[in-house]
């Protein structure tokens, strides 16, 4: 990969500690209209077991690709992707995405009505003698993820000039659409000028993320997304951190007041490893421009939307049709 005179983004560290709330909500608020990321620090999950997920993510991810394959994600988005499952930048992309992923939702048996939702359902399990203990640590951070999350959202509603617990109800992350996905970039060469990237350049869907990285960098923002030519930004790891971003859905609500910004994983030759946690709220929340986000002379951008068909559309745009794989097993 030809390194192109980028620079380093100087991201705001919202420290979830701080008892000064102001003091975040205005740092917040300020990343959310610069470059709608944001670094989260003392969030509450210990260093040690963020080292146990991506320990036993890395096991996954060295399983024998037909023991993945078995896996494979079904109609819900639960399970294996495997490398170029997903195409996030059609216009500059040859390919997929050089990444493989495992997606983990919201945990809802089959027998529950709840699980004929979009995005609610049994998740896919590796067996137990295989990788023992890999389910309970997976449920654990997403339940402890889901905790960060709201503690976010409760920031982020006060930045809106909302409520703090707006986001809190259920109909938005009481019973919200959680849904974590463990990721590996296994060492390419990202090469934009071919078309090759670790992930091509896009914006996430929902309210927003948490990213847990290792110190292999790679991540990069452009905050103009229309410039001509675009400016990239190196994101860099920290420690014991999460990278925050807002997604689509939030820039929807906020009419454009904060921003869903553009970003892309180029490799640079080392193996990566990155646990991204996307939160979404409620399948029937309906997503219309907040109060304090509208005036005369500033007027809703976008219709109303229910959450959970934004969020189908958008999942079913990017990745692969399932029956690709069926024939390949022919």
């Amino acid at each position: 990969m030809v390194k192109q005179n980028i620079q380093t983004s100087f991201l705001n560290c919202i420290d979830l500690s701080n008892p000064d709330i102001n003091q975040s909500v205005n740092l917040l608020k300020q990343a959310c209209l610069d470059s709608g990321f944001f670094y989260v620090v003392n969030h509450g999950i210990s260093q040690e077991f963020m080292d146990e997920v991506f320990a036993q993510s890395k096991k996954f991810f060295s399983l024998p690709h037909k023991e993945k394959m078995k896996l494979l994600r079904n109609e819900k988005h639960r399970g294996y992707t495997p490398i170029l499952d997903e195409l996030l930048d059609p216009e500059n992309q040859v390919h997929g995405d050089y990444k493989e992923g495992y997606y983990i939702g919201v945990e809802v048996a089959e027998d529950d009505p709840e699980s004929q939702k979009p995005f609610y359902g049994p998740n896919r399990w590796p067996a137990s003698d295989i990788l023992p203990g890999w389910r309970e640590t997976m449920e654990k951070y997403h339940h402890q993820a889901l905790e960060v999350g709201k503690a976010v959202g409760r920031i982020l509603a006060l930045a809106l000039d909302l409520n703090a617990s707006f986001f809190d109800g259920p109909e938005m992350l009481g019973e919200p659409i959680a849904t974590l996905r463990l990721l590996h970039y296994e060492g390419q060469t990202s090469d934009p000028t071919k078309g090759l990237y670790g992930a091509g350049a896009h914006t996430d869907y929902g309210l927003i993320t948490l990213l847990a990285t290792d110190s292999v960098s790679g991540l990069q923002i452009c905050k103009d997304r229309d410039a001509k030519p675009q400016i990239w930004e190196d994101v860099a790891p920290l420690k014991g951190a999460f990278i925050v971003n807002l997604g689509d859905m939030l820039e929807r609500w906020s009419n454009c007041v904060f921003k869903s910004t553009l970003h892309r994983v180029l490799g640079n030759g080392q193996e990566r490893y990155s646990i991204a946690y996307f939160i979404e709220p409620s399948h029937d929340c309906l997503v219309e421009c907040l109060p304090t986000c509208k005036s005369d002379s500033n007027p809703p951008k976008f219709p109303p939307i229910l959450c959970a068909d934004y969020l189908s559309q958008r999942y079913n745009d990017t990745h692969l049709d399932l029956n690709v794989y069926k024939k390949q097993q022919v």
